[in-house]
């Protein structure tokens, strides 16, 4: 898409974003549900998936909102990134980082991560790193990392129920 600007985060789309990240994790977040632990999911996600979504992309929009890019299409919410910065190991993170499910595959998650890297080369960092899970939910995302250049560092966290 061509008409994509990206611009800092305004809070006039707060309620947006969070509708936004709802749409775009909930085939997600159902998949996850399916394929790990039950007791970490319960752990993770005691009131479901949505309340601790919709709470951790609101404390970032509310504590961190010079950290968040919005992309508009139009001069409407299309995307959203979270970017932090770590000096100490050179490195830039994409914190967050989600199209609406409706505009996905146009290129808007790739201007976003290129948004991204440009920003965070420019802040002096020498690599940038994303994260996501292993799960078929977020398979996509995988993708599309890896494609992008993205080398996965293989590891492993391990979860054990304590009675």
């Amino acid at each position: 898409m061509s008409d994509i600007s990206i611009v800092p985060y305004d809070a006039a789309y707060r309620d947006g974003v969070l509708e936004l990240a709802i749409a775009t994790w909930a085939p997600i977040f159902e998949k996850t549900k399916q394929e790990v632990p039950s007791f970490v999911y319960g752990a993770f996600y005691p009131q479901g998936w949505a309340i601790r979504q919709r709470a951790d992309v609101a404390a970032l929009l509310d504590n961190e909102p010079e950290c968040v890019w919005l992309a508009l299409s139009g001069g409407e919410l299309a995307g959203f990134l979270g970017i932090r910065m770590h000096p100490v190991d050179q490195m830039g993170e994409i914190h967050i980082i989600a199209v609406s499910p409706d505009l996905q595959r146009r290129g808007i998650g790739k201007a976003l991560l290129e948004f991204a890297e440009r920003s965070i080369r420019n802040a002096g960092m020498t690599m940038v790193m994303v994260e996501t899970v292993g799960d078929s939910g977020h398979e996509p995302a995988r993708k599309t990392y890896e494609a992008s250049g993205y080398e996965r560092w293989p590891v492993a966290r391990y979860f054990k129920r304590l009675k």
